[in-house]
C-alpha cells in the first residue's frame, strides 16, 4: 500500500448556511461542488485546498453534538497551514471570529492559533516555516 496524501476531511453542520458561510467566505475555500441529496435530506458541499485535499461539507437533519472538546476519541482537531499566522488570526479577528491567542510550538518554533467553525470544531492554523 502506498499512500498518496490527505484526500478530503468530513465535517457534519449543525446549521448548514452559517457553515458554508464561514469555511466558503471566511476562510475562502473555492467551491468545487455542491449537491442537495434528497434521499438523505443533506447538503454535500465539496471545498478545494490548495495541494488537492478538500473538506466535505455535510448537513444532516438532527445531527448529535460534539462529546466534548478536545480530547473526545476521534478527530481532535482540524489544522490547516498558512503562511502568516499573526496575519491569519487578524483576518479572522476582523472577520468577527474569536480565536485564542497566537504561540509558539515548542518543538519547531512555529507560530500557531486556534479558532473554532460555527459548530465548535477546533480550526489549528500552523504557519509553516
Amino acid at each position: 500500500m502506498h499512500i498518496h496524501g490527505l484526500h478530503h476531511v468530513a465535517i457534519i453542520a449543525s446549521d448548514y448556511p452559517r457553515s458554508r458561510d464561514f469555511y466558503h467566505r471566511i476562510l475562502g475555500l473555492p467551491i468545487m461542488a455542491e449537491n442537495w441529496r434528497e434521499e438523505r435530506q443533506s447538503w454535500k458541499l465539496d471545498l478545494a485546498l490548495p495541494g488537492g485535499a478538500q473538506i466535505e461539507l455535510f448537513s444532516f437533519p438532527s445531527p448529535p453534538p460534539r462529546p466534548t472538546r478536545p480530547e473526545a476519541c476521534g478527530l481532535r482537531h482540524l489544522a490547516l497551514a498558512c503562511a502568516d499566522a499573526a496575519a491569519a488570526r487578524s483576518y479572522l479577528q476582523a472577520s468577527g471570529v474569536a480565536c485564542e491567542a497566537l504561540r509558539v510550538d515548542e518543538y519547531t518554533g512555529a507560530h500557531f492559533f486556534f479558532c473554532a467553525d460555527p459548530d465548535g470544531l477546533p480550526i489549528e492554523f500552523y504557519q509553516r516555516a
